[in-house]
């Protein structure tokens, strides 16, 4: 059986996690790509809005006008940049949550059933990674499905002859 049209490879269901960072950016190219060659396909954006900045303008949203909505539109307005990237077949599914990010990721991968997450990656020192912890390396570790990390530097090195 060729390994390529097993069930195993076949993604139906594929979510881009955002956090509108330059390497969120260059990994949606990639969750298009994915999304492009498998027709039906459902292509899910999620962006997760960590709980601690969700409490910080909780607070002020009373003192000062409209910062909510400012909030919303600039999220709306990054939506439909990647919207724009779109071939035409393929329709973008939104979602956005607020809460612990790689928990929220994880949760919306299993309550959907996907079968592939696409997210870029940053390069972080290892201080950094014991000491903070990193979404996508927790993501990885605790990912029911497939997930493709794109590094960011990959854009460097491809663009190199």
């Amino acid at each position: 059986m060729d390994p390529l049209q097993s069930d195993e490879t076949t993604f139906s269901r594929i979510l881009f996690c955002t956090d509108f960072s330059e390497n969120a950016d260059f990994a949606f190219s990639f969750a298009v790509d994915a999304a492009s060659r498998r027709p039906g396909c459902r292509l899910y954006l999620l962006h997760v809005i960590p709980e601690s900045e969700a409490q910080f303008w909780k607070t002020y949203i009373y003192e000062v006008d409209d910062v909510d909505a400012k909030a919303r539109h600039d999220v709306d307005e990054r939506i439909e940049v990647y919207r724009s990237r779109l071939p035409e077949p393929i329709e973008l599914n939104v979602e956005i949550r607020i809460g612990k990010d790689h928990q929220e990721i994880l949760t919306f991968a299993r309550d959907r059933q996907i079968d592939l997450i696409v997210m870029g990656r940053q390069g972080h020192g290892a201080l950094q990674k014991a000491l903070f912890g990193n979404v996508t390396e927790k993501v990885v570790r605790k990912a029911d499905c497939a997930v493709l990390v794109v590094p960011l530097s990959y854009r460097e090195r491809r663009a190199i002859p």
